[in-house]
Protein backbone atom coordinates (compact mmCIF):
# COMPACT_ATOMS: atom_id res chain seq x y z
CA UNK A 1 0.00 0.00 0.00
CA UNK A 2 1.28 3.34 -0.90
CA UNK A 3 1.78 5.57 2.45
CA UNK A 4 0.08 9.04 1.46
CA UNK A 5 0.09 9.59 5.69
CA UNK A 6 3.95 8.79 6.62
CA UNK A 7 4.19 10.65 9.65
CA UNK A 8 0.79 8.62 11.01
CA UNK A 9 1.20 4.84 12.15
CA UNK A 10 -1.45 2.65 12.32
CA UNK A 11 -4.03 3.52 15.38
CA UNK A 12 -3.75 0.93 17.60
CA UNK A 13 -5.93 0.81 21.29
CA UNK A 14 -3.29 2.06 24.19
CA UNK A 15 -5.41 2.73 26.97
CA UNK A 16 -6.71 5.67 28.57
CA UNK A 17 -2.86 6.53 30.59
CA UNK A 18 -1.79 6.73 26.93
CA UNK A 19 -0.27 10.22 25.94
CA UNK A 20 -0.26 9.39 21.89
CA UNK A 21 -2.10 11.56 19.92
CA UNK A 22 -2.71 8.70 16.92
CA UNK A 23 -3.78 6.28 19.78
CA UNK A 24 -7.14 4.68 21.41
CA UNK A 25 -7.61 5.29 24.73
CA UNK A 26 -10.75 4.17 24.77
CA UNK A 27 -11.68 2.10 22.08
CA UNK A 28 -10.53 -1.27 21.88
CA UNK A 29 -12.28 -2.75 18.74
CA UNK A 30 -12.43 -6.44 20.25
CA UNK A 31 -12.99 -5.93 23.79
CA UNK A 32 -16.61 -7.46 24.77
CA UNK A 33 -19.10 -5.22 25.79
CA UNK A 34 -22.78 -6.76 26.51
CA UNK A 35 -21.58 -10.13 25.04
CA UNK A 36 -20.44 -8.70 21.90
CA UNK A 37 -17.17 -6.42 20.38
CA UNK A 38 -17.18 -2.78 20.34
CA UNK A 39 -16.51 -2.57 16.50
CA UNK A 40 -19.67 -5.08 15.71
CA UNK A 41 -21.23 -2.63 18.25
CA UNK A 42 -21.32 0.68 16.38
CA UNK A 43 -19.75 -0.62 13.00
CA UNK A 44 -18.27 3.07 12.24
CA UNK A 45 -17.74 4.31 8.80
CA UNK A 46 -16.39 6.62 7.61
CA UNK A 47 -17.89 9.67 5.32
CA UNK A 48 -16.25 10.03 1.82
CA UNK A 49 -17.48 13.10 0.90
CA UNK A 50 -15.69 14.68 4.55
CA UNK A 51 -12.16 12.73 4.25
CA UNK A 52 -11.48 13.18 0.56
CA UNK A 53 -13.64 16.13 -0.47
CA UNK A 54 -14.53 18.53 2.32
CA UNK A 55 -12.60 21.45 1.47
CA UNK A 56 -12.94 23.29 4.85
CA UNK A 57 -14.53 26.37 3.29
CA UNK A 58 -17.75 28.10 5.05
CA UNK A 59 -19.62 30.72 3.70
CA UNK A 60 -17.38 33.46 4.34
CA UNK A 61 -14.24 31.86 3.03
CA UNK A 62 -12.80 29.22 0.77
CA UNK A 63 -11.32 26.05 1.81
CA UNK A 64 -8.30 25.26 3.71
CA UNK A 65 -7.76 21.73 3.73
CA UNK A 66 -4.37 20.59 2.33
CA UNK A 67 -4.78 17.33 0.26
CA UNK A 68 -1.41 16.68 -1.15
CA UNK A 69 -2.88 13.14 -3.12
CA UNK A 70 -5.32 16.07 -5.29
CA UNK A 71 -5.00 17.89 -7.84
CA UNK A 72 -7.62 20.08 -7.61
CA UNK A 73 -9.41 18.84 -11.14
CA UNK A 74 -12.77 17.14 -11.20
CA UNK A 75 -10.96 14.92 -13.71
CA UNK A 76 -11.64 10.67 -13.89
CA UNK A 77 -8.27 10.60 -13.37
CA UNK A 78 -8.14 12.46 -10.17
CA UNK A 79 -11.31 10.67 -8.58
CA UNK A 80 -9.08 7.53 -9.50
CA UNK A 81 -6.35 8.93 -7.52
CA UNK A 82 -8.32 9.83 -4.51
CA UNK A 83 -9.44 6.03 -4.04
CA UNK A 84 -6.15 3.79 -2.17
CA UNK A 85 -5.62 7.44 -0.16
CA UNK A 86 -9.08 6.58 1.25
CA UNK A 87 -8.45 2.82 1.70
CA UNK A 88 -5.50 3.46 3.28
CA UNK A 89 -6.75 6.21 5.83
CA UNK A 90 -9.76 3.11 6.49
CA UNK A 91 -6.97 0.89 7.35
CA UNK A 92 -4.88 3.16 9.55
CA UNK A 93 -7.83 4.01 11.48
CA UNK A 94 -9.53 0.61 11.96
CA UNK A 95 -12.31 2.02 10.57
CA UNK A 96 -14.28 -0.97 8.61
CA UNK A 97 -16.94 1.06 6.66
CA UNK A 98 -17.41 3.79 4.75
CA UNK A 99 -20.17 5.84 3.09
CA UNK A 100 -20.32 8.07 -0.64
CA UNK A 101 -22.43 10.02 -2.61
CA UNK A 102 -22.12 9.25 -6.35
CA UNK A 103 -20.50 12.97 -6.79
CA UNK A 104 -18.22 12.38 -4.26
CA UNK A 105 -16.55 9.41 -5.60
CA UNK A 106 -17.40 10.18 -9.21
CA UNK A 107 -17.20 13.53 -11.45
CA UNK A 108 -20.14 14.59 -13.92
CA UNK A 109 -18.81 14.33 -17.44
CA UNK A 110 -19.53 16.31 -20.50
CA UNK A 111 -22.75 14.16 -21.40
CA UNK A 112 -25.11 12.35 -18.75
CA UNK A 113 -23.72 9.62 -20.50
CA UNK A 114 -20.36 10.06 -19.84
CA UNK A 115 -21.36 10.68 -16.09
CA UNK A 116 -22.75 7.10 -15.63
CA UNK A 117 -19.29 6.00 -17.57
CA UNK A 118 -17.14 7.84 -14.63
CA UNK A 119 -18.79 6.19 -11.90
CA UNK A 120 -18.96 2.62 -13.51
CA UNK A 121 -15.21 3.41 -13.68
CA UNK A 122 -14.59 4.60 -9.74
CA UNK A 123 -16.51 1.85 -8.70
CA UNK A 124 -14.47 -0.97 -10.57
CA UNK A 125 -11.65 1.23 -8.51
CA UNK A 126 -13.74 1.40 -5.17
CA UNK A 127 -14.62 -3.02 -5.62
CA UNK A 128 -10.46 -3.77 -6.28
CA UNK A 129 -9.53 -1.93 -3.28
CA UNK A 130 -12.67 -3.49 -1.13
CA UNK A 131 -11.33 -6.64 -2.34
CA UNK A 132 -7.67 -6.06 -1.53
CA UNK A 133 -8.72 -4.56 2.27
CA UNK A 134 -11.71 -6.71 3.71
CA UNK A 135 -13.42 -2.91 4.09
CA UNK A 136 -16.76 -2.53 2.96
CA UNK A 137 -19.42 -0.15 1.89
CA UNK A 138 -22.40 0.74 4.67
CA UNK A 139 -23.91 2.55 2.47
CA UNK A 140 -24.17 5.02 -0.65
CA UNK A 141 -26.45 7.90 -1.88
CA UNK A 142 -26.96 10.31 -4.62
CA UNK A 143 -25.77 13.29 -4.59
CA UNK A 144 -29.29 14.96 -5.51
CA UNK A 145 -28.74 18.67 -4.20
CA UNK A 146 -25.15 20.34 -5.35
CA UNK A 147 -26.15 21.02 -9.31
CA UNK A 148 -27.69 24.28 -10.51
CA UNK A 149 -29.97 21.56 -11.95
CA UNK A 150 -31.35 20.50 -8.79
CA UNK A 151 -31.37 24.41 -7.28
CA UNK A 152 -35.61 23.81 -7.10
CA UNK A 153 -35.25 19.91 -5.84
CA UNK A 154 -35.25 16.66 -7.40
CA UNK A 155 -37.80 14.44 -7.18
CA UNK A 156 -39.99 17.52 -5.98
CA UNK A 157 -38.37 19.57 -8.89
CA UNK A 158 -41.63 21.99 -10.76
CA UNK A 159 -39.33 20.48 -13.93
CA UNK A 160 -40.24 16.93 -15.28
CA UNK A 161 -36.88 16.55 -17.06
CA UNK A 162 -35.32 17.55 -13.75
CA UNK A 163 -37.42 14.48 -12.13
CA UNK A 164 -35.95 12.18 -14.89
CA UNK A 165 -32.27 13.13 -14.35
CA UNK A 166 -32.64 12.70 -10.96
CA UNK A 167 -34.78 9.46 -11.21
CA UNK A 168 -31.66 8.38 -13.49
CA UNK A 169 -28.65 9.07 -10.92
CA UNK A 170 -29.95 7.25 -7.91
CA UNK A 171 -30.49 4.09 -10.36
CA UNK A 172 -26.70 4.31 -11.40
CA UNK A 173 -25.96 5.08 -7.61
CA UNK A 174 -27.86 2.20 -6.68
CA UNK A 175 -25.94 0.02 -8.94
CA UNK A 176 -22.86 1.09 -7.97
CA UNK A 177 -24.37 0.40 -4.54
CA UNK A 178 -25.76 -2.77 -5.18
CA UNK A 179 -22.26 -4.08 -7.02
CA UNK A 180 -20.31 -2.59 -4.37
CA UNK A 181 -22.36 -5.36 -1.73
CA UNK A 182 -23.62 -1.85 0.33
CA UNK A 183 -25.77 -2.93 2.92
CA UNK A 184 -27.88 0.11 2.78
CA UNK A 185 -29.02 3.08 0.56
CA UNK A 186 -29.95 6.50 1.88
CA UNK A 187 -31.96 9.43 0.76
CA UNK A 188 -31.04 12.71 1.75
CA UNK A 189 -33.40 15.23 0.30
CA UNK A 190 -31.19 18.27 0.68
CA UNK A 191 -33.10 20.44 -1.71
CA UNK A 192 -36.38 18.79 -1.09
CA UNK A 193 -38.63 21.43 0.03
CA UNK A 194 -39.66 24.65 -0.71
CA UNK A 195 -38.04 28.36 -0.22
CA UNK A 196 -41.33 30.01 -0.51
CA UNK A 197 -45.44 28.79 -0.57
CA UNK A 198 -46.20 31.39 -2.57
CA UNK A 199 -45.09 29.53 -5.76
CA UNK A 200 -45.01 25.80 -4.20
CA UNK A 201 -47.65 23.29 -5.01
CA UNK A 202 -46.54 21.52 -1.64
CA UNK A 203 -49.06 18.13 -2.30
CA UNK A 204 -48.14 17.49 -5.79
CA UNK A 205 -44.09 17.84 -4.74
CA UNK A 206 -44.95 15.41 -2.10
CA UNK A 207 -46.60 12.85 -4.31
CA UNK A 208 -43.80 13.19 -7.17
CA UNK A 209 -41.29 12.37 -3.96
CA UNK A 210 -43.31 9.15 -3.00
CA UNK A 211 -42.85 8.22 -6.77
CA UNK A 212 -39.31 8.64 -6.71
CA UNK A 213 -38.99 6.54 -3.50
CA UNK A 214 -41.67 3.64 -4.90
CA UNK A 215 -39.62 3.06 -8.19
CA UNK A 216 -36.28 2.69 -6.15
CA UNK A 217 -38.24 0.21 -4.40
CA UNK A 218 -39.35 -1.02 -7.48
CA UNK A 219 -35.82 -1.42 -9.10
CA UNK A 220 -33.95 -3.24 -5.80
CA UNK A 221 -36.64 -5.89 -6.73
CA UNK A 222 -35.66 -6.00 -10.34
CA UNK A 223 -31.77 -6.30 -9.55
CA UNK A 224 -32.04 -8.14 -6.70
CA UNK A 225 -30.62 -5.56 -4.28
CA UNK A 226 -31.66 -6.47 -0.57
CA UNK A 227 -29.98 -3.87 1.53
CA UNK A 228 -31.83 -1.49 3.70
CA UNK A 229 -33.14 1.91 2.16
CA UNK A 230 -32.68 4.97 4.74
CA UNK A 231 -34.72 8.35 4.81
CA UNK A 232 -32.21 10.97 6.75
CA UNK A 233 -34.06 14.04 8.36
CA UNK A 234 -33.49 17.33 8.07
CA UNK A 235 -35.30 20.21 8.65
CA UNK A 236 -33.55 23.74 6.63
CA UNK A 237 -30.82 25.00 5.31
CA UNK A 238 -30.33 24.53 1.81
CA UNK A 239 -34.14 25.12 1.97
CA UNK A 240 -36.46 27.42 4.46
CA UNK A 241 -38.45 24.06 4.84
CA UNK A 242 -37.83 20.83 3.77
CA UNK A 243 -40.30 17.68 3.85
CA UNK A 244 -37.94 15.18 5.46
CA UNK A 245 -37.84 17.52 8.67
CA UNK A 246 -37.25 15.74 11.83
CA UNK A 247 -38.31 11.75 12.24
CA UNK A 248 -42.25 12.45 13.05
CA UNK A 249 -42.28 14.10 9.59
CA UNK A 250 -40.98 11.42 7.38
CA UNK A 251 -42.66 8.33 9.38
CA UNK A 252 -45.45 10.10 8.92
CA UNK A 253 -44.62 10.72 4.91
CA UNK A 254 -43.60 6.88 4.74
CA UNK A 255 -47.19 5.83 6.56
CA UNK A 256 -49.14 8.17 4.27
CA UNK A 257 -47.22 6.97 1.02
CA UNK A 258 -47.17 3.08 1.90
CA UNK A 259 -43.52 3.11 2.60
CA UNK A 260 -42.98 2.31 5.68
CA UNK A 261 -42.52 -1.00 5.59
CA UNK A 262 -39.23 -0.17 3.11
CA UNK A 263 -38.25 2.17 4.73
CA UNK A 264 -36.03 2.88 8.18
CA UNK A 265 -34.16 6.37 9.25
CA UNK A 266 -30.71 7.40 9.02
CA UNK A 267 -30.92 9.68 12.01
CA UNK A 268 -28.25 12.43 12.17
CA UNK A 269 -27.56 14.73 15.30
CA UNK A 270 -26.93 18.15 14.08
CA UNK A 271 -29.92 17.69 12.04
CA UNK A 272 -32.06 16.27 15.47
CA UNK A 273 -30.55 20.36 16.65
CA UNK A 274 -31.75 21.93 13.72
CA UNK A 275 -35.04 20.58 14.24
CA UNK A 276 -35.41 21.83 17.91
CA UNK A 277 -35.35 18.30 18.99
CA UNK A 278 -32.06 16.33 21.34
CA UNK A 279 -30.73 13.20 19.15
CA UNK A 280 -32.47 11.47 22.15
CA UNK A 281 -35.85 12.37 20.95
CA UNK A 282 -35.55 11.62 17.43
CA UNK A 283 -33.76 7.96 18.07
CA UNK A 284 -36.77 7.44 20.54
CA UNK A 285 -39.56 8.53 17.89
CA UNK A 286 -37.65 5.99 15.70
CA UNK A 287 -37.41 3.53 17.40
CA UNK A 288 -40.46 3.50 18.67
CA UNK A 289 -41.79 3.06 15.61
CA UNK A 290 -39.47 0.08 14.37
CA UNK A 291 -37.71 2.54 12.16
CA UNK A 292 -34.04 3.50 13.61
CA UNK A 293 -31.44 2.12 11.15
CA UNK A 294 -28.21 4.03 11.00
CA UNK A 295 -26.94 7.10 12.35
CA UNK A 296 -24.78 10.08 11.51
CA UNK A 297 -22.47 10.67 13.97
CA UNK A 298 -21.98 14.12 14.33
CA UNK A 299 -22.81 17.17 16.66
CA UNK A 300 -23.69 21.13 16.37
CA UNK A 301 -23.04 24.22 17.41
CA UNK A 302 -25.63 25.93 19.22
CA UNK A 303 -24.16 29.13 18.51
CA UNK A 304 -24.42 28.81 15.11
CA UNK A 305 -27.84 28.41 13.05
CA UNK A 306 -26.47 25.46 10.26
CA UNK A 307 -25.39 22.21 9.65
CA UNK A 308 -21.73 22.34 11.26
CA UNK A 309 -20.61 18.71 11.39
CA UNK A 310 -18.85 18.96 14.11
CA UNK A 311 -16.88 15.30 15.41
CA UNK A 312 -18.72 13.84 17.92
CA UNK A 313 -17.21 14.55 21.41
CA UNK A 314 -20.20 14.71 24.08
CA UNK A 315 -19.88 12.13 26.06
CA UNK A 316 -22.97 12.83 27.94
CA UNK A 317 -24.78 12.94 24.32
CA UNK A 318 -22.62 9.56 23.10
CA UNK A 319 -23.71 7.47 26.25
CA UNK A 320 -27.34 8.70 25.90
CA UNK A 321 -26.95 7.19 21.80
CA UNK A 322 -25.88 4.79 22.60
CA UNK A 323 -28.08 3.64 25.96
CA UNK A 324 -30.57 3.58 23.09
CA UNK A 325 -29.09 1.67 20.55
CA UNK A 326 -28.22 -1.27 23.19
CA UNK A 327 -31.93 -1.35 24.38
CA UNK A 328 -33.11 -1.70 20.65
CA UNK A 329 -30.50 -4.88 20.55
CA UNK A 330 -28.14 -3.35 18.10
CA UNK A 331 -27.65 -2.39 14.73
CA UNK A 332 -28.21 -4.77 11.69
CA UNK A 333 -27.44 -3.21 8.45
CA UNK A 334 -26.76 0.42 9.76
CA UNK A 335 -23.98 1.92 11.94
CA UNK A 336 -22.12 4.80 13.05
CA UNK A 337 -21.46 6.97 10.00
CA UNK A 338 -18.86 9.87 10.87
CA UNK A 339 -20.83 12.44 8.49
CA UNK A 340 -18.73 15.21 10.21
CA UNK A 341 -16.01 17.44 9.22
CA UNK A 342 -12.63 18.85 10.57
CA UNK A 343 -12.61 22.81 12.18
CA UNK A 344 -11.23 25.35 8.87
CA UNK A 345 -8.39 25.67 11.27
CA UNK A 346 -7.79 22.09 11.38
CA UNK A 347 -6.35 21.61 7.53
CA UNK A 348 -3.40 19.56 7.79
CA UNK A 349 -3.87 15.39 6.77
CA UNK A 350 -3.00 14.55 10.55
CA UNK A 351 -5.82 16.53 11.73
CA UNK A 352 -8.16 14.12 10.10
CA UNK A 353 -6.68 11.19 12.22
CA UNK A 354 -7.31 13.30 15.49
CA UNK A 355 -11.05 13.61 14.54
CA UNK A 356 -11.98 10.22 14.01
CA UNK A 357 -9.81 9.24 16.95
CA UNK A 358 -11.91 11.34 18.91
CA UNK A 359 -14.88 10.47 17.90
CA UNK A 360 -14.66 6.90 18.21
CA UNK A 361 -13.03 6.82 21.98
CA UNK A 362 -15.74 9.15 22.68
CA UNK A 363 -18.63 6.53 21.23
CA UNK A 364 -16.62 4.00 23.29
CA UNK A 365 -16.67 5.45 26.57
CA UNK A 366 -20.50 5.93 26.02
CA UNK A 367 -21.05 2.51 25.17
CA UNK A 368 -19.47 1.64 28.35
CA UNK A 369 -21.55 4.08 30.58
CA UNK A 370 -25.28 3.12 28.44
CA UNK A 371 -24.07 -0.53 29.81
CA UNK A 372 -23.60 -0.03 33.46
CA UNK A 373 -26.97 1.87 33.25
CA UNK A 374 -28.53 -1.01 31.89
CA UNK A 375 -26.61 -3.52 33.92
CA UNK A 376 -27.53 -1.02 37.48
CA UNK A 377 -31.52 -1.48 36.16
CA UNK A 378 -32.16 1.84 38.41
CA UNK A 379 -33.55 3.56 35.26
CA UNK A 380 -35.48 1.32 34.01
CA UNK A 381 -36.80 0.44 37.25
CA UNK A 382 -37.91 4.16 38.06
CA UNK A 383 -39.68 4.28 34.34
CA UNK A 384 -41.79 0.55 34.91
CA UNK A 385 -42.96 1.89 38.27
CA UNK A 386 -43.78 5.33 37.33
CA UNK A 387 -46.41 3.77 34.44
CA UNK A 388 -47.34 0.64 36.95
CA UNK A 389 -50.80 2.02 36.93
CA UNK A 390 -51.28 0.55 33.38
CA UNK A 391 -49.82 -2.65 33.96
CA UNK A 392 -53.51 -3.95 35.51
CA UNK A 393 -56.95 -2.43 36.32
CA UNK A 394 -58.16 0.18 34.44
CA UNK A 395 -54.90 1.18 33.16
CA UNK A 396 -54.48 -2.36 31.88
CA UNK A 397 -57.92 -2.04 29.99
CA UNK A 398 -56.69 1.54 28.41
CA UNK A 399 -54.00 0.29 26.86
CA UNK A 400 -55.80 -2.83 25.57
CA UNK A 401 -58.67 -0.95 24.53
CA UNK A 402 -61.21 -2.44 26.42
CA UNK A 403 -63.03 0.46 28.35
CA UNK A 404 -64.40 3.71 26.34
CA UNK A 405 -65.61 7.36 27.92
CA UNK A 406 -68.73 5.79 29.07
CA UNK A 407 -66.78 3.35 31.50
CA UNK A 408 -64.27 5.49 31.92
CA UNK A 409 -66.54 8.33 32.76
CA UNK A 410 -68.53 5.99 35.53
CA UNK A 411 -64.84 4.88 37.10
CA UNK A 412 -63.28 8.18 37.19
CA UNK A 413 -66.94 9.68 39.14
CA UNK A 414 -66.33 6.61 41.72
CA UNK A 415 -62.67 7.33 42.68
CA UNK A 416 -60.81 9.92 44.83
CA UNK A 417 -59.13 12.68 42.67
CA UNK A 418 -55.85 11.16 41.42
CA UNK A 419 -52.46 12.44 43.18
CA UNK A 420 -49.09 11.83 41.30
CA UNK A 421 -45.74 10.76 42.07
CA UNK A 422 -42.24 13.14 41.51
CA UNK A 423 -40.96 12.46 38.23
CA UNK A 424 -37.51 13.05 40.50
CA UNK A 425 -36.09 14.54 37.51
CA UNK A 426 -33.28 16.32 39.18
CA UNK A 427 -32.81 12.99 41.14
CA UNK A 428 -32.07 11.01 38.13
CA UNK A 429 -29.69 13.41 36.67
CA UNK A 430 -27.76 13.61 39.40
CA UNK A 431 -27.61 9.49 38.97
CA UNK A 432 -26.99 9.81 35.28
CA UNK A 433 -23.91 12.15 36.16
CA UNK A 434 -22.57 9.16 38.74
CA UNK A 435 -22.45 6.96 35.52
CA UNK A 436 -20.40 9.81 33.35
Amino acid sequence: MADHFPTIPQVRFEGPDSDNPFAFRHYNPEEQVAGKSMKDHFRFAAAYWHVMRNPLGDPFGAGTALMPWDDGSESLDNALARVPVFFEFLEKCGIDYYCFHDRDVAPEGSTWAETHSHLASVTDALEKAQESSGKKLLWGTACLFAHPRYAQGAATSPNADVFAYAASQVKHAMDATHRLGGEGYTFWGGREGYASLINTDLKRELDHLADLLHMAVDYARKIGFTGQFYIEPKPREPSTHQYDSDAAACLNFLREYGLLEHFKLNLETNHAELAGHTMEHEMDVAIAAGALGSVDANRGDQLIGWDTDQFPTNIYTTAQMMLRILKMGGFTTGGLNFDAKRRRESHQPEDLFHAHIGGMDAFARGLKIANRIIEDGRFEEFIRTRYSSYDSGIGAEIEQRLTDFDKLDAYALGIEPPTLASGRQEMLENLLNDYL
